[in-house]
C-alpha cells in the first residue's frame, strides 16, 4: 500500500484478494444494482476497481466514491458467480469499516444510521417498542392510517418501516432448556437473532419444538446480538464487542452445535475466526465457536430423521436467503427437507440468486432500491402461484411480504422451519394459510 493511499493503515481491504478479480463479468449477471441500473461502477468488479485506485492513491474517499459502497446490498452472490474464487465479502467489509473511519457523512445521515443499528441491534430496545407497536395494530389505528393514506405525508424511510412491520402478537420467551424427545442425541444452543426473536418468536418456538423432536435437548442463554448488522455497516469496534459476548454465552456450555435459523446471523456467527484473526487472545476460542455454529437446516439434513412427517398438501415456493445460498454456500438442505414432507410441491424461483432486497437494513438505507428488487421478486413469486413462500432469513420474510402487499397479493410468507414443525405436529394446511 502506498503512502498516498486513501485508506488508513488498519486492516485496509486485500490487495491480494483484490488482484484475484479478473473483470471477466461472470458477476454482473447476479449482481442486483447492476441489474436495476447497468452502471459498471455499481456491480462487483467495478467497485474492485473503485477499491484499487483508493488503495493506489488515485481515488479519494468522497461522497460520490462512497455512494457506490452504500448501494452495494452485500448479498454475495457475485462469490458464488466468481470462478476465480474473489472472496468479494472481505473486500466489502473491509472496505466499508474504512468509509466509517475516514469519510464524514451529511449530519442527518448520520443521525439515521445510528438510530437504526442503535435499534435493530439492541433486543431490549426492540422489545421495548412491541407494545405501542401492538396497541397501534390492535387498535386499527394500522388499518386506518393505511386506508385514508396518512403514511404518504411521512419521509419515505418512516413509511418503508411501517410497510415492513409484521403481524404482531405476544409471546413468551423460550424457557433456557427444552428436553429431547425420546433419547437425546444432541445437546444443541439456539440462537435467538435480534428482529427474530422480538417480531419472529413463533420461529424460533417452531425451531426449539423440531430440534426437541428429532432428539436434541436445546439450550437457550442470555445473548446479545452478534453483530452482523454492524459488521456489513462498517461498524468494526461495536462489532467485536457483540461478538465477544456472544461466544462468552455460549463457550461454556458443551454444546455440540449452536443452531442458528437467521441467514445474516449464521453468515457472520461463521466468520468470527476471520473476524479475530490478528487477535491472539480470542483467535482460537472465536475459530472454535465458528465451528460449531450450523443453519437449522444444515443440521437436520445431517440427522436421520426421528420424527415422522404429516401430509401438507401445498404449492410452496422456496425463496433462497442470499447469506444462506451464497455466503454460507447452503443449497441443498432446506430443498431435501421441505421436498421430504408429504405432499409438499417445492417450486424453484426463477432468477434465484438475486437478492429480493433485504439484505440487512439495506430495505432502511437504500429505500428505493430496495422496494424495485423487491417488487421484481414478488412479481416472479406471483407468476408461480404459490399457496405459500418459506426462506431462511426474517428479512428475507418481511421484504417479500411486503413486495406481495403491494401487488395486492395475499401469499403468506414463513419460515422454512415452520413448515417443518407443521408437518411434524401434524397441522392442518389452513394453520398456515390464515
Amino acid at each position: 500500500m502506498t503512502r498516498s493511499s486513501a485508506f488508513d493503515p488498519l486492516s485496509p481491504p486485500s490487495e491480494e484478494i483484490m488482484d484475484q478479480c479478473v473483470h471477466c463479468g461472470f458477476c454482473l449477471p447476479v449482481c442486483p444494482t447492476y441489474v436495476l441500473w447497468r452502471e459498471e461502477m455499481d456491480s462487483p468488479r467495478g467497485r474492485i476497481s473503485l477499491m484499487k485506485m483508493a488503495s493506489e492513491g488515485s481515488a479519494t474517499m468522497n461522497a460520490s466514491w462512497v455512494g457506490h459502497f452504500d448501494t452495494c446490498l452485500g448479498c454475495m452472490a457475485c462469490m458464488t458467480a466468481c470462478p476465480s474464487g474473489v472472496d468479494y465479502g472481505k473486500l466489502i467489509s473491509a472496505t466499508r469499516a474504512q468509509i466509517t473511519r475516514g469519510h464524514e457523512r451529511p449530519t442527518a445521515e448520520r443521525l439515521y444510521r445510528r438510530f437504526v443499528f442503535g435499534l435493530f441491534t439492541r433486543p431490549d430496545r426492540l422489545r421495548a417498542l412491541l407494545f405501542p407497536l401492538l396497541a397501534y395494530q390492535k387498535a386499527g389505528l394500522q388499518a386506518l392510517v393505511r386506508k385514508t393514506g396518512l403514511l404518504r405525508f411521512l419521509p419515505t424511510r418512516i413509511r418503508t418501516m411501517e410497510a415492513l412491520l409484521p403481524r404482531l402478537e405476544r409471546s413468551r420467551p423460550l424457557p433456557e432448556r427444552i428436553p429431547a424427545q425420546g433419547e437425546r442425541r444432541h445437546l444443541v444452543g439456539l440462537w435467538l437473532g435480534c428482529v427474530q426473536r422480538v417480531f419472529f418468536p413463533e420461529v424460533n418456538a417452531a425451531t426449539a419444538r423440531v430440534l426437541a423432536a428429532e432428539g436434541c435437548e436445546v439450550f437457550v442463554p442470555d445473548q446479545p446480538c452478534c453483530g452482523a448488522l454492524l459488521v456489513h455497516a462498517g461498524e468494526e469496534k461495536e462489532a467485536k464487542a457483540l461478538a465477544l459476548q456472544t461466544i462468552d454465552a455460549f463457550e461454556g456450555s458443551q454444546c455440540d452445535a449452536v443452531i442458528v435459523n437467521a441467514a445474516g446471523c449464521g453468515s457472520n456467527l461463521k466468520d468470527y475466526g476471520y473476524f479475530f484473526r490478528d487477535d491472539p487472545q480470542w483467535a482460537a476460542r472465536a475459530t472454535r465457536f465458528s465451528a460449531r455454529c450450523k443453519d437449522v437446516t444444515e443440521f437436520l439434513a445431517l440427522l436421520e430423521p426421528r420424527a415422522p412427517r404429516k401430509p401438507l398438501r401445498l404449492r410452496v415456493a422456496y425463496h433462497d436467503a442470499c447469506h444462506l445460498q451464497h455466503a454460507q454456500g447452503i443449497r441443498a438442505p432446506p430443498r431435501s427437507l421441505l421436498s421430504a414432507i408429504p405432499g409438499v410441491d417445492l417450486l424453484e424461483l426463477p432468477e434465484a440468486p438475486i437478492c429480493c432486497g433485504s439484505a440487512g437494513v439495506f430495505n432502511l438505507v437504500q429505500p428505493a432500491a430496495a422496494e424495485e428488487l423487491g417488487d421484481r421478486k414478488a412479481s416472479l413469486i406471483s407468476e408461480l402461484r404459490p399457496d405459500l413462500v418459506v426462506s431462511g432469513n426474517p428479512g428475507c420474510i418481511l421484504q417479500i411480504r411486503s413486495a406481495l402487499e403491494r401487488r395486492g397479493e395475499h401469499i403468506p410468507v414463513l419460515h422454512s422451519v415452520q413448515l417443518l414443525d407443521a408437518s411434524i405436529r401434524g397441522a392442518s394446511p389452513q394453520t398456515l394459510l390464515g
